[in-house]
């Protein structure tokens, strides 16, 4: 994974994976160690490495967040974050995959890259400070999640 400076203002957008992972009325969130974003909620997830597989990726960044395994069951969604400096630059660019997985081992503790990781009710999320975009993508995740077998 590159580092966080090699993030900012990049030449090319960078791809992430990111993971719905849902147990009943409940989904698996992480809380950000690091920027961007320090300290807000979000899906466990992070960048792609050059020559890994999108399933791969997500189980990989799953495994090192949360401790837990997961299979990939599927793309719930593709979409991009871009955030601008303040000139209007855009500072960091991620093109976002992200699958609705299911947990298969492992036990839930916070890797070094998150300050917790913690299973959310569904009706709790709105209290959270969760980045943009999360949010339309965890309740598609829950509408859909009949579709992932």
């Amino acid at each position: 994974m590159p580092p966080i400076d090699d993030r900012r203002y990049p030449k090319r957008p960078l791809v992430g994976v990111g993971a719905i992972i849902l147990k009943r009325d409940r989904i698996l969130m992480a809380q950000r160690g690091k920027e961007p974003l320090k300290g807000w909620w979000s899906l466990p997830g992070g960048a792609l490495e050059t020559g890994e597989r999108l399933a791969d990726g997500v189980c990989r960044e799953v495994r090192e967040e949360t401790g837990l395994e997961v299979r990939p069951l599927g793309i719930l969604e593709v979409f991009e974050r871009i955030m601008r400096d303040a000139s209007g630059a855009p500072e960091y660019h991620y093109v976002l995959i992200d699958y609705m997985c299911r947990v298969t081992g492992g036990a839930l503790a916070p890797g070094d890259d998150v300050c917790a990781v913690e299973w959310v009710k569904r009706r709790d999320l709105p209290k959270l400070l969760i980045t943009e975009g999360t949010l339309g993508v965890i309740e598609k995740g829950f509408r859909e999640r009949g579709k992932f077998r």
